[in-house]
């Protein structure tokens, strides 16, 4: 039997779970107002007179302020100088300034209004009649298109060249945020594991995972959580049906949750019982792949060498090429923060050379549709020196959680 694999309850799980939402502090007021300070000093760089950010994740990383997307406009505007002005529906004034660590003037409009003239003429009083607005990348197309009508005296560009620049290089802050999800995740895909037994369901087991998050103080239940047995682990986001697990099952979870605002993204592949010998080679094949990827994360190095890497461990075996099954069907990783996928991006054609502070994905998961799936997912943060895993990487295919090295 793989070992730290079965053996336990939900209950005995659940029951050992303590909150740990304290033992780290969330961003403070101060780190926030010097991202908005980046932010300018990047827009004046550029020649952009201000920032639109919608009710994005962009908006809770310079304000602190988490705002609902929906058909109303709700958001801020960073100005390239001056003070930061929240945007919001009138009748939501009083919960705004509930919510606001930062100060900055509100501007409301009532349900008959055009929001996007609002923002137009904000940026006016600021004292930009021309020039260029840009305008946050998770914007919806009918605000952006009324924004265009409201300022057609402005041209626009992609918010991402001053939220990208600013989000894409985390601190040491962010850092510490990030690794404490992690490792709090990798507490519950452990946990995970032993619960485990024949006839349990992956809708049993989601649920477990949702439970496990909460009691360890996650702001939330998951906001992705896969959990496949046998031949649907090869799908890399899951099937739309529920399985039992049975002896010889190839076993994926992949879950993380928000933590002060962070996400965690954490995948075990696994065998309930004994693994095969075609489940070995393949875990074992994605292990060095995942291994190569870790070696060629370099500062300097393009984002793509990563992930041609872990690709070139999976050709060489005979999978592949390319993005074809059996094999690697899609990009080696992806960035983390705020959000769960953010750049970096690992992939094939990124130039975007590696910088400390970046943090992303490691994951070249193997698909062989039919068979099974093996993902190993750990992230990266990339010190001065080369890079850094948040949490340990699996160990073995008997021994996943490298529970006899901890023993030893």
């Amino acid at each position: 039997m793989t070992i730290g694999v079965g053996g336990s309850t939900i209950e005995e799980e659940l029951g050992r779970m303590r909150p740990m939402r304290d033992s780290v502090q969330a961003v403070g007021e101060d780190e926030r107002r010097a991202r908005i300070a980046k932010a300018q000093s990047v827009m004046r760089a550029q020649g952009i007179q201000a920032l639109y950010l919608d009710a994005s994740t962009s908006t809770f990383y310079f304000t602190g302020v988490r705002l609902r997307p929906s058909e109303r406009l709700h958001g801020a505007i960073i100005p390239a100088d001056g003070d930061l002005v929240y945007l919001s529906p009138a009748f939501e004034e009083a919960k705004l300034r509930s919510m606001m660590p930062l100060p900055g003037e509100i501007r409301c409009w009532h349900e008959h209004e055009d929001p996007t003239a609002l923002v137009i003429d904000a940026v006016r009083d600021m004292g930009h009649a021309s020039g260029v607005l840009a305008i946050d990348p998770m914007t919806p197309f009918f605000t952006f298109d009324g924004l265009r009508r409201a300022g057609n005296s402005y041209d626009f560009v992609s918010g991402n060249v001053v939220t990208g620049e600013c989000r894409r290089i985390k601190s040491a802050k962010e850092i510490e945020l990030i690794g404490t999800a992690m490792g709090l995740t990798l507490q519950v895909q452990e946990a995970t594991a032993r619960i485990l037994h024949e006839g349990i369901t992956t809708t049993e087991v989601a649920d477990f995972i949702s439970r496990a998050h909460l009691g360890l103080g996650f702001d939330s239940a998951p906001n992705f959580c896969i959990v496949l047995f046998g031949e649907p682990t090869a799908y890399p986001h899951g099937v739309p049906y529920p399985q039992t697990l049975k002896r010889g099952d190839m076993v994926l979870v992949d879950t993380g949750a928000l933590l002060h605002g962070y996400q965690s993204d954490i995948t075990r592949s696994y065998v309930f019982g004994e693994p095969d010998a075609r489940q070995r080679a393949i875990w074992n094949l994605e292990k060095r792949a995942q291994e190569a990827a870790f070696a060629a994360a370099r500062i300097g190095a393009p984002c793509e060498t990563v992930d041609a890497a872990a690709r070139g461990v999976i050709e060489a075996a005979g999978l592949g090429p390319g993005y074809a099954t059996p094999g690697l069907p899609h990009r080696t990783g992806h960035g983390i923060g705020l959000d769960v996928h953010e750049e970096p991006y690992i992939v094939q054609g990124n130039a975007t050379p590696l910088a400390a502070g970046m943090c992303f994905s490691n994951e070249p998961m193997i698909c062989i549709y039919g068979e099974f799936g093996v993902r190993l997912e750990d992230h990266i943060h990339m010190a001065e020196d080369g890079p850094r895993w948040f949490t340990r990487p699996a160990h073995t295919v008997d021994d996943p959680f490298g529970i006899e090295v901890a023993a030893g």
